[in-house]
């Protein structure tokens, strides 16, 4: 069974590659994160990427970044669920058509091993993309391996992020580290 995965970075998918990998898929990684910023970031999360990729040995595509392309799909949309939500549709979609070009059978995303994302949007998104496209959504809630991947990414030297991606999530990180203070 042919799989593209949608990888948000290295340590992100390290849980998943297990899973997908006792179910029998064949798995090709895509990198398409347009959300994160600064490209600086960028980078050392599709270094660290293909790190991990290399190791596993799986092969890649790589979208060229483009930030411009999150800045405009989510333009008016700037708070939090919204945007979000748009974000994951963005990647989600691009996913699915490239699965498509390619004849993969599946597509799924490691942002479903994060606690920090939404699921259930996740999962609709992933679906209704799927009767669209006609390739199928791999939903699995991979977020029980989320302490593990950190903690074989520590150990592998991963990079491993401190925020979701986005300009905006960096503000509000800083936002409520303030608060909490």
């Amino acid at each position: 069974m042919e799989l593209l995965v949608h990888i948000c970075c290295g340590p992100c998918l390290i849980y998943p590659y297990k899973i997908l990998k006792e179910n029998n898929f064949n798995i090709t990684g895509f990198f398409y994160n347009p959300n994160i910023h600064p490209e600086s970031e960028y980078n050392l999360r599709l270094g660290s990427a293909q790190l991990y990729l290399k190791k596993a040995n799986i092969n890649m595509i790589e979208e060229r970044y483009n930030s411009n392309e999150f800045f405009d799909y989510i333009s008016d949309n700037e708070e939090r669920n919204k945007r979000c939500s748009l974000c994951y549709e963005l990647r989600l979609k691009k996913t699915a058509k490239i699965a498509k070009e390619l004849n993969f059978e599946y597509f799924t995303t490691t942002l479903l091993v994060s606690p920090y994302q939404n699921h259930g949007n996740l999962r609709q998104l992933g679906e209704d993309i799927a009767s669209k496209t006609g390739v199928k959504f791999f939903y699995y809630d991979f977020r029980r391996g989320f302490v593990n991947s950190r903690i074989e990414a520590r150990e592998n030297n991963l990079y491993l992020q401190k925020y979701c991606g986005c300009s905006y999530s960096i503000k509000e990180r800083k936002i409520n580290a303030v608060t909490r203070l």
